[in-house]
């Protein structure tokens, strides 16, 4: 590979890069390569000769080539032509926003024609336009806008890579390949030599015109470009070469092949190695710093940006179409985003800014070129100093600080007038699907609340309760905006304070119109379209007041309760109650009776005494807590069980009175019964009257012989003694009397019939 050197010389109207610097072992030192371009070489043997060509390749196929060789399938680039001068000096560009500058020097050149052509002295009047010229170059260029800085990094006639590299270097070797077969030509690395020091250079290369932009893509690497600048930083890593960096950039190749064979991927490993290489770095932005594509070479100990050059996330006109929804804004975006140097610098993103020449690098590539050198030999003697974990320590910290801040500390007042002002938010409907699934999920934790403490739970509904009611304000309000009420009920509501706010009865009229509104808005409501919505949350609302109300009151009783029965508990300790329950239970044991039916009527009544004693002390307590004491009938209070068996009792009875009826003895006696009830008439002779009453005295015995069965009167029995046992206990207070049994057992006798 041959290796290039050159003097550091500094040429004036010309670039560095129109200048040969060969190796010492030969070749040519300081002479043009115009004019070697122009040479043709060739070998002539008698009338043979071989002349190089160039293959010529199909547009638009750049950077992806079917075949870039026909020897070398998918292999070596012969189409990537080495970096050389141009033949004809690029075409000056003049930007937007310097046309006033180039009014001026049309002037300069037209009286400095006149003054050739007339010879007249007008040295003095081109001396003063000069001046002239020079201050509204000095004014515009130290207060551009970050649109113009833009517009400056973007400058077709803006120095590249290697017009800075062979301008800065005494020797320099590029470097191709990334190994896996592919050399991207828009990221250029090489070792070349500053002031006797090794650097292993690598940086984004864009094009002097168009036929070279689309040779290079626009200075947009492949992933291909990433992987030979990652296998560079292994090599210069491994032999101790420190990184220099140099940064012009759009951003990455973002099409769809870059993005299949790992573009990201691509960057993030690179982003990776860096921050683990064991050699300094420093990165220059020249140009334009465009998003991940330029981060991929850029993260460094130490990151320096040229006066005119920006380093975005995404570019101004990126920014403003997503936020403003055109590129025109774009002037506005620069401005927010933040990409200019001395804005980074204030951000802490980068470390300082190298100073370019006014009218921007391409005014005077070799001075801005020098500026560079001198900014990379600073870096490095400071970074130099420090050992392998104080500089891979210093470049981590370099990006932690990064964003960084500060709680507590209090805001800069003039800042905080610049600050925006926090937007509160808009309140909005909860869709009915997110709603059902709150309400749910409340109702279970209700549900599980039985079991365990309800405070959470009523805190959660709580809650819910006023999701509601807010829910349904809004709902509301769309349903009176739905059915274009919203000016009427408006206007009444300005009516209505104003009466209230000069304590003004509201008038009959406007009483009137309050209830036909409302009235009209109830009718038309179930057409509002979101009727359905409205009434689901209500039904929600009144369903969870209920439940407060419930939690609320079993609260309220659980704690009674516990009231209550330590107040029994409290009568119940009295030493007077012992002594009367002892007493009484020794009265007892002395009458020797087994059960309470075999008690005495003295023992009785002395258990009803005491039981009436202690009745009314209880009485007297809850009263003291303002609770309505009412004495319950002992009929009120039969047992359940007991019921039930009574009611068991009368089915059974009625079960056989029906089947005794559908006998055809009974039924033949009725029949005859009904006969002589016919013949009798209202006033029926002697016979017949005593003939009807025998029919009834045989129809009483039939129906009593079927009702005084052995089963039925067993249980009638057994029912009997219950209630006896009641009755002693004091618990029915002769309520329920033999008498009622009678009555239940013979309910079908003769009334019946």
């Amino acid at each position: 590979m041959a290796s290039i050197s050159n003097s550091a010389v500094a040429f004036t109207g010309t670039t560095a890069s129109d200048l040969l610097r060969s190796s010492k072992s030969g070749g040519a030192n300081g002479i043009p390569l115009r004019t070697l371009g122009k040479a043709r070489f060739s070998v002539k043997t008698r009338d043979l000769s071989v002349v190089a060509k160039v293959r010529k390749v199909k547009k638009h196929e750049y950077p992806w080539p079917e075949d870039p060789d026909p020897n070398v399938k998918g292999g070596v680039l012969t189409h990537l032509s080495h970096f050389k001068p141009l033949k004809e000096k690029p075409k000056p560009v003049t930007l937007e926003f310097e046309k006033p500058l180039v009014a001026l020097e049309k002037k300069i050149i037209d009286v400095r024609k006149m003054a050739n052509e007339t010879g007249l002295d007008f040295s003095d009047q081109i001396a003063s336009l000069e001046n002239k010229y020079q201050q509204a170059l000095k004014d515009l260029y130290t207060h551009l806008t970050p649109i113009q800085r833009v517009n400056i990094a973007r400058h077709p006639n803006r120095p590249t890579f290697l017009d800075h590299i062979f301008s800065i270097t005494e020797k320099f070797v590029e470097l191709h390949g990334d190994r896996a077969g592919y050399d991207d030509p828009a990221i250029v690395t090489g070792i070349g030599t500053i002031d006797g020091r090794r650097y292993m250079f690598m940086g984004h290369q864009k094009g002097r015109n168009t036929k070279e932009n689309i040779m290079r893509n626009f200075g947009m690497p492949t992933p291909h470009g990433y992987r030979k600048a990652l296998r560079m930083m292994y090599y210069a890593d491994h032999h101790g070469f420190p990184i220099v960096t140099l940064i012009d950039t759009p951003g990455a190749f973002a099409d769809l092949k870059s993005e299949e064979l790992g573009q990201g991927e691509a960057i993030a490993h690179n982003l990776r190695t860096m921050f683990g290489l064991k050699v300094p770095i420093v990165s220059i932005v020249i140009g334009e710093g465009g998003s991940g594509g330029a981060l991929a070479i850029g993260c460094a100990n130490k990151l320096l940006m040229l006066e005119n050059a920006v380093f975005y996330v995404a570019s101004p006109e990126a920014c403003a179409a997503i936020l403003w929804k055109t590129a025109k804004a774009a002037p506005k975006a620069a401005e927010k985003l933040k990409i200019t140097g001395s804005e980074l610098c204030k951000l802490q993103v980068a470390d300082g800014i190298i100073p370019e020449p006014l009218g921007g690098a391409h005014a005077d590539p070799s001075w801005t070129s020098q500026q560079i050198k001198n900014a990379i030999n600073e870096a490095m003697d400071e970074l130099n100093k420090m050992d392998t974990e104080a500089l891979l320590k210093h470049r981590m910290l370099k990006f932690r600080k990064i964003g960084g801040f500060q709680e507590g500390v209090p805001v800069d007042p003039i800042r905080k007038v610049n600050m925006k002002k926090k937007e509160e938010p808009v309140a909005g409907k909860t869709p009915v699907i997110e709603l059902e699934y709150e309400v749910e999920k409340l109702k279970q934790q209700i549900s599980k609340a039985k079991e365990s403490s309800s405070k959470p739970t009523e805190l959660a509904l709580n809650d819910m309760i006023e999701k509601l009611k807010k829910e349904i304000d809004l709902e509301y309000s769309a349903a009176v905006e739905a059915m274009g009420l919203k000016d009427r009920f408006l206007n009444l509501r300005e009516e209505c304070l104003k009466a209230n706010s000069q304590d003004q009865l509201l008038h009959p009229v406007l009483m009137d119109r309050i209830e036909k509104l409302s009235d009209e808005f109830n009718k038309g409501l179930p057409t509002a379209p979101n009727y359905t919505s409205l009434k689901y949350k209500l039904d929600m609302l009144k369903e969870f007041s209920v439940a407060k109300s419930n939690l609320e009151k079993n609260g309220k009783g659980e704690e009674l309760k516990l009231d209550i029965n330590k107040k029994l508990k409290e009568v119940m300790d009295q030493p007077e109650m012992k002594e009367k329950l002892q007493a009484l239970k020794a009265e007892v044991q002395k009458s020797g009776a087994s059960s309470a039916a075999d008690l005495d009527d003295g023992t009785k009544e002395s258990i009803s005494k005491v039981k009436k004693e202690i009745e009314l002390e209880l009485a007297s307590v809850l009263k003291s807590m303002d609770l309505n004491v009412e004495i319950v009938r002992a009929k009120e209070l039969i047992d359940q069980d007991l019921k039930a068996k009574v009611e068991r009792l009368e089915e059974e009875t009625n079960k056989k009175i029906e089947n005794l009826m559908k006998s055809s003895d009974l039924k033949n006696t009725i029949k005859l019964l009904k006969l002589e009830v016919a013949k009798a008439g209202k006033t029926p002779d002697a016979a017949l009257k005593n003939k009807i009453e025998a029919l009834e005295q045989q129809i009483k015995r039939k129906l009593s012989a079927a009702i005084s069965s052995s089963e039925i009167k067993e249980k009638h029995k057994e029912l009997q003694a219950e209630i006896k046992a009641l009755e002693c206990d004091g618990g029915l207070n002769g309520s329920l009397k033999n008498d009622d049994l009678k009555e239940a057992s013979s309910k079908y006798d003769e009334s019946r019939v």
